[in-house]
């Protein structure tokens, strides 16, 4: 056996998940855990990790790259959309504003319970409750 890499979290709580086919593998990172047993909760967030495969917990922690990239793109579209050259910055930031609620984990719809975000539902779970950082692994 070769060890690749090596991830050392801490936290109040890290909830490990492996998804079905052991080829996808999630630790979450949770605080605000008020001496609560958040295995299960972590283990819910860990799926949507899993399958959702957000960039970030939240639009904070996205890479400066990523945004720059995503507005690029952005403005890509809207100027073939021949849209006027005053409204691309707006539109392209409404734009940047939908990849954050898309691609970013805390303001995902929750993939048991689409009425709820992410984060309303671990403040459902305990109040306060919240993921502090998560790691996303894939074999092959």
């Amino acid at each position: 056996m070769e060890i690749s890499s090596f991830i050392h979290m801490t936290c109040e709580a890290v909830v490990p998940y492996i998804h079905a086919g052991s080829k996808l593998g999630v630790l979450v990172s949770l605080k605000g855990v008020n001496g609560k047993d958040v295995t299960e909760a972590g283990k819910d967030v860990g799926m949507q990790i899993a399958a959702m495969s957000p960039v970030a917990v939240n639009e904070n922690d996205v890479d400066k790259t990523i945004i720059e990239k995503e507005l690029e793109i952005a403005k890509a579209q809207i100027i073939a959309e021949g849209k006027p050259a005053n409204m691309i910055e707006k539109i392209a930031q409404g734009k940047l504003n939908k990849f954050f609620k898309d691609n970013t984990l805390l303001p995902q719809p929750f993939v048991k319970d689409n009425s709820k975000t992410v984060a309303q539902y671990l403040d459902s779970v305990t109040k306060g409750l919240t993921v502090a950082e998560f790691k996303r692994v894939a074999i092959g």
